[in-house]
């Protein structure tokens, strides 16, 4: 090699390779949530992989940069092809292996962090080669080494930045998972072009390999998504459930079923949470022109059935708008049965302060977990101050019947802002180990009586449990605070 690459160049293939690791990073946590869901569990295993194949990346350019400058360009530029290869079918080798590894690992936690280190440790690692070898060559210059070597470091964290904002605030949004990855896909295959090129190489090789990955990233981007629609929050799926004359359909966020809903029978609730939601707002009001806020609109399946039953005004705070268009189209919802907010629930009743409703209904969740800021003290008292005097807050909450520590820091946690708090389920529990649904009813009044039937299809009796008991339980329940608030782990993911 006749002379020492431009410290331009250097720079700018530093800034390109560590964005495009960091857009992999982001996107991994998308890509895995259809089948793991998105949770801290999901973004902790993430995390760590990546950054655990970036520091064998380092350790591996490290070596490298002890080579000959023209040798250590051309293992780089075959490093980068690798990284363009393993991030080109990284989708198709979620989907391959999705079901065989979590099958294999019963441990959800455990599941989770196999899988990630599966299908992303390799793209990292690749990705993390470049770093050491292009810093080496930029202080190999005869001045200014010093200031060559900070100049390359600071290239990685401003490409770092740029990743994490594009993936977030544009690729993901605009392109897609998978188009996301085919993009970062080229962007490793022209820095490995360009390593070459500045190793004086003949590119017959390389381009042959370039064009073998650009094949393999035709078939990742012709293979079936596991979304209906990809959105900015979610990965959204539609799956009939009826027949073409009796049309059902069930709406699935990430991988939580979040709502079914059929044509031609709207006012029935076709799972447990929304049955006791529809029935317990309609049971625990004194008029039948009642006014309603939704925590979330899923399939809208429940404001869908109030406004043919002709209740008050109907407010949703749904964060996702694509999650709406889906529910009007999808799911027969009129946006104009309901004033529809696209924010964040909590903030939206922290800006409507003259706002009071007769029954608010919270039924968001991230992965299995409410999301930690729509379970504290703090947001209980917003909710408490945005019901009218004799209003009821609604809580949909999933806990494991063998541990109940979720339902127990939320019956403790309500209990410090209302006077009654009251837990229903089905009379009929579920076995020994498995999830059960549970509905909080908190207000000033109890609910007047313990059972009511309802459709849930089919007929189903639910009832409140006994009073005792839930004083109890929540005796043993964590307060939770905008401070502390562990709902992940007290979730109980079984052992």
């Amino acid at each position: 090699m006749d002379r020492t690459p431009s410290l331009f160049l250097l720079i700018l293939l530093q800034v390109a390779v560590s964005a495009a690791s960091l857009v992999v990073e982001i996107v991994a946590g998308r890509m895995l949530a259809p089948y793991v869901g998105m949770s801290l569990y999901t973004w902790t295993s993430v995390i760590a992989v990546v950054l655990a194949g970036f520091s064998l990346g380092h350790w591996i350019g490290g070596r490298l940069a002890e080579y000959p400058p023209r040798r250590a360009l051309n293992l780089t530029g075959w490093t980068m092809v690798a990284a363009a290869l393993t991030t080109a079918t990284s989708a198709l080798l979620l989907r391959a292996m999705s079901g065989p590894v979590l099958a294999a690992v019963p441990h959800p936690v455990w599941g989770i962090a196999v899988l990630t280190l599966a299908v992303f440790f390799l793209p990292s690692t690749f990705a993390g080669v470049p770093a050491p070898v292009l810093a080496s060559l930029a202080v190999t210059r005869r001045e200014g080494a010093g200031r060559a070597l900070g100049a390359m470091f600071a290239a990685g964290a401003l490409g770092a930045i740029a990743g994490t904002l594009l993936a977030g605030f544009l690729f993901i949004s605009w392109l897609g998972s998978t188009l996301t990855l085919l993009t970062v896909t080229g962007i490793y295959a022209i820095s490995g072009l360009i390593c070459f090129r500045l190793a004086g190489d003949r590119l017959l090789a390389p381009v042959i390999a370039v064009l073998v990955v650009a094949g393999l990233a035709a078939a990742a981007l012709s293979a079936p998504d596991p979304c209906t629609r990809e959105s900015r929050y979610y990965c959204i799926r539609v799956i009939e459930l009826g027949s073409p004359d009796a049309p059902e359909r069930l709406m699935v966020i990430d991988h939580l079923g979040h709502g079914i809903s059929a044509r031609d029978t709207p006012l029935v609730m076709y799972t447990d949470h929304a049955a006791m939601l529809d029935a317990l707002a309609r049971i625990r009001t004194s008029r039948p022109d009642f006014t309603s806020f939704f925590i979330g609109g899923g399939s809208y399946s429940i404001p869908r059935a109030f406004a043919l039953r002709g209740t008050g005004p109907r407010t949703v705070a749904e964060i996702d708008p694509e999650v709406t268009r889906i529910a009007a189209e999808q799911f027969w919802f009129d946006p104009a049965s309901a004033e529809i907010l696209h924010k964040d629930a909590r903030r939206a009743l922290l800006t409507r302060p003259d706002r009071r409703y007769d029954v608010i209904l919270g039924d968001a969740f991230t992965d299995v977990a409410v999301p930690a800021h729509l379970v504290t003290r703090e947001f209980f008292e917003l909710v408490r101050d945005r019901l009218a005097p004799q209003g009821t807050y609604l809580m949909n909450v999933i806990d494991y019947q063998d541990r109940l520590h979720a339902l127990a820091a939320l019956v403790r946690t309500l209990g410090t802002v209302f006077p009654e708090v009251e837990v229903w389920t089905s009379t009929t529990p579920p076995p020994p180990g498995e999830r059960a649904v549970f509905v909080i009813a908190a207000g000033s009044h109890p609910t007047g009586h313990s059972r009511f039937v309802t459709r849930a299809p089919d007929r189903t009796e639910f009832g409140a449990l006994d009073p005792s008991w839930v004083t109890q339980l929540a005796t043993m329940g964590t307060l939770l605070t905008d401070d502390f608030a562990p709902i992940d782990r007290l979730i109980g993911r079984p052992d």
